[in-house]
């Protein structure tokens, strides 16, 4: 069994913690990622107070999603041209008027679902370029050893986000309903001042474009196709992205339909979001430990057999838990499977390479908001379960058979093959 040891971090090298700029950019997304979750529950929330309707609901998840489907290969051209502390300032700006648009309508009564829907689609238009530059951003402002370190951290800062915003989400949506979007607008206000205070600059130096749009647009396609590990596990990360989206609205309708308060789902995806932390905390210590093979077929099994288990736990409460399990395993498999990504991606494509995965990857959540809705609509709670369920199964057969994953390549041996070839960014 091949496994990823973990590369020691040279003596000269400064902590992530005093690492002044991984922390700016490291905070910033923290706080406007804790936004970001208080508006995931108070928007579902807010489409069924308007509308009644649970199909209503799955088609604002999906518009607000679709640009992870249209975008990722255009908004990673434009993350490999651009500079990249740049793009993101302009997205916090852009996010934090679009988002604030729905708060005012809210105030003034004149809130629409073709406006909720319009500034969804903006909002999740530049949330993809913000990510993407984000992503490959961190490579160059941590050393190549710390990258699996910096990844977790971002994972814990992710859920730490979650477990603290969507409970408040719920809260701020019983305090009134254009409390929670006022709130993140604020918080991608916070967001620009962090970035602002970032020093370095977050790509390496770049040669004169000479390749055409065509040809931009699907280098990191065709880069990403030549590796079959990364392939495989980004088909296979698409699947379990879709399952989740689905069964985000459908606990949240299993909830209601047992009378749980606005506040109680909040709490109940604040205690799932429990389990993503741990999960990162101890991303770093699994990933020293077990091979990539292990953490994707691990992973996708422990998703298959505990979907079911929603069919048999009533309390919000008790479902929250079933979901912190298997939230515990999803930032072991991000951790391992992106350090490896980012690790052996050159610089020059690393845009359009994330954008190329997340057009994969990412473009299933829509379709699962969608089919979610749907499957709700015309099968109930309960067999859209046990629909999700057979097709996680698929996925964990699949992972346990495919060539690529069962003779997956080493993390070591990337990080210090990417620590020869470029220089140290946070000596």
């Amino acid at each position: 069994m091949t496994h990823t040891v973990r590369e020691e971090v040279p003596r000269d090298v400064k902590p992530l913690l005093r690492n002044r700029d991984f922390v700016l950019l490291w905070q910033a997304a923290a706080v406007s990622g804790l936004g970001s979750n208080v508006s995931s529950v108070a928007y579902p929330l807010l489409i069924l107070a308007l509308t009644g309707s649970p199909a209503d609901a799955g088609l604002s998840g999906f518009i607000a999603l679709l640009p992870q489907l249209l975008f990722q290969l255009p908004a990673g051209v434009l993350v490999d041209r651009w500079n990249r502390r740049r793009t993101m300032i302009t997205c916090d700006v852009l996010r934090a008027l679009a988002i604030g648009s729905v708060a005012a309508a809210l105030l003034l009564h004149r809130l629409s679902l073709p406006h909720v829907l319009a500034v969804g689609f903006a909002e999740g238009t530049l949330t993809v370029c913000f990510r993407i530059a984000a992503s490959a951003a961190v490579p160059n402002v941590v050393h190549p050893s710390q990258l699996a370190a910096a990844l977790s951290r971002n994972e814990a800062r992710a859920r730490g986000a979650a477990m603290l915003g969507q409970p408040l989400g719920g809260v701020l949506f019983g305090l009134g309903r254009a409390v929670p979007f006022l709130f993140d607008a604020a918080t991608y206000l916070w967001s620009l001042i962090g970035l602002l205070l970032i020093r370095r600059e977050f790509q390496a130096e770049r040669r004169p474009r000479t390749e055409t749009l065509h040809r931009e647009l699907t280098e990191g396609v065709r880069w990403l196709w030549r590796q079959p590990f990364l392939r495989t596990t980004t088909f296979l990360i698409a699947g379990s992205n879709l399952l989740f989206q689905a069964l985000f609205l459908t606990v949240i309708v299993m909830a209601r339909g047992r009378h749980g308060s606005s506040a109680a789902i909040g709490v109940m995806f604040g205690v799932a979001a429990v389990g993503g932390v741990i999960g990162s905390l101890l991303a770093p210590a699994v990933e020293r430990r077990l091979s990539m093979r292990t953490v994707v077929i691990g992973a996708n099994w422990a998703w298959a057999l505990l979907t079911p288990v929603l069919l048999v736990v009533r309390d919000p409460y008790l479902i929250g838990v079933v979901y912190a399990l298997m939230c515990f395993v999803g930032p072991v498999w991000n951790v391992v499977v992106s350090a490896y990504q980012l690790a052996v991606t050159p610089d020059a494509v690393q845009g359009r390479v994330l954008g190329a995965v997340g057009l994969v990857a990412f473009g299933a959540i829509p379709l699962g908001s969608l089919a979610g809705g749907r499957l709700l609509a015309g099968l109930g709670a309960d067999t859209t379960v046990r629909v999700l369920a057979a097709w996680m199964v698929l996925l964990a057969v699949t992972a346990t058979l495919s060539p690529s994953v069962r003779s997956a390549p080493a993390l070591a041996g990337a990080a210090a093959a990417a620590d020869e070839a470029k220089p140290t960014p946070a000596a």
